[in-house]
């Protein structure tokens, strides 16, 4: 574990996973509207959204997306990791209601280039509503050790100087 509590790219195994749950609320929809300047009439006009192969509102897709940022953020690999790239295929709806659950799994691991390679699927009662892939640069113990010796010294209490 990195000082911030997160993994290092030598702590990731393949078949690691973690999760992330959130019920789309309407206030959800309308706020990310806001902060997107994405208001398309599919996510904010029920009248127009009811005449469309959904039959009524839902929620942005990339709402949705951001649980699994979350769960890349704070979980696994977690905090102290950078995003590198992020693939997507949409697979049903999401409305106001529905409870998201984002789950990333280990599929890749390179120690050498620090990066990850992570299944993303983002499921409502247990339907798959986006799968995907995540790219992820991971913090590395290595690279704190070459960095910092004094790190493993037996005074440090072999912590990381961050975490003295």
């Amino acid at each position: 574990m990195n000082v911030l509590a997160g993994y290092d790219i030598e702590d990731l195994k393949p078949g690691m996973t973690a999760s992330f749950a959130k019920t789309i609320t309407e206030a959800d929809i309308l706020m990310f509207s806001a902060v997107s300047c994405d208001i398309n009439a599919l996510h904010v006009c029920e009248e127009y959204a009811r005449t469309t192969i959904f039959g009524g509102r839902i929620a942005h897709g990339m709402l949705s997306v951001g649980f699994i940022s979350a769960v890349l953020a704070n979980k696994l690999p977690g905090p102290g990791t950078i995003y590198l790239g992020q693939t997507l295929k949409f697979r049903a709806p999401v409305r106001a209601g529905d409870t998201v659950t984002a789950t990333v799994t280990v599929k890749e691991v390179n120690v050498e280039k620090k990066r990850a390679v992570l299944d993303s699927v983002c499921t409502v009662a247990g339907k798959v509503v986006i799968e995907g892939e995540s790219t992820m640069l991971c913090t590395s113990a290595a690279s704190r050790r070459k960095s910092d010796p004094a790190s493993e010294l037996p005074e440090a209490g072999g912590k990381p100087a961050l975490a003295r």
